[in-house]
């Protein structure tokens, strides 16, 4: 999934700009290809209690915790929040071996590491599916920090997360780069102070370039 060489990696990783100190990354659906594995794990889970998942609506809150995509799903709040979660994160852990990465952004990944910036990985997801998934990916060594939902008091598109990044790399905001798909994720880097760009139709892109909803 990464690039074969300097050459291809030039045009599916952006340089990385001037000023920049540390490079901060989202996971599920920036890192790793695991959005399909998430929209069929909790569809499964709310099946059971009579509702469904619409992949549009799915769609456009990605990047959401799955207990604030329970709150703002449509009857979601009448479910038993611990029970769906427990099916969900069963079904994800059973094929954590099974994700991929995604080649552009391990191919920044690489230039940052080559550049000896200092690497975290900031998601609204819970560290008991994030870090299996890193270690499948194998790339535990490429990060010196993983922060999750249980690191911070709100998720995205609330600046903690990115925030919080930071500080465990002693960076400031305004020199780190974060890469994140989803747009509370975008929000949340951008109120976080930060230099975004964003994964868009499989390539990452400045973010003012990215049309709402296309991320």
């Amino acid at each position: 999934m990464t690039c074969p060489g300097p050459a291809a990696e030039r045009n599916c990783a952006p340089a990385i700009p001037d000023g920049i100190a540390a490079l901060i990354l989202d996971f599920d659906g920036t890192l790793a290809d695991t959005t399909p594995r998430h929209e069929h794990a909790l569809r499964a889970a709310l099946q059971p209690h009579g509702l469904d998942l619409d992949h549009d609506w799915y769609a456009r809150h990605i990047g959401l915790s799955i207990h604030d995509l329970l709150a703002a799903l449509p009857g979601g709040r009448e479910v038993p929040y611990d029970e769906v979660i427990r099916h969900s994160r069963t079904h994800l852990l059973a094929t954590v071996n099974d994700i991929a990465p995604i080649g552009c952004v391990v191919s920044l990944l690489q230039v940052a590491r080559r550049m000896a910036l200092p690497c975290a990985v900031a998601s609204g997801a819970s560290r008991v599916l994030v870090h299996p998934g890193i270690d499948a990916l194998g790339l535990r060594r490429e990060f010196a920090a993983v922060v999750t939902q249980e690191d911070v008091t709100l998720g995205k598109p609330a600046p903690d997360l990115y925030l919080a990044a930071a500080r465990c790399l002693s960076v400031p905001p305004d020199r780190c780069l974060a890469v994140d798909d989803a747009p509370d994720g975008v929000t949340s880097a951008r109120a976080a102070g930060m230099h975004v760009i964003t994964l868009m139709n499989g390539h990452l892109a400045p973010t003012e370039d990215a049309a709402p909803g296309e991320q």
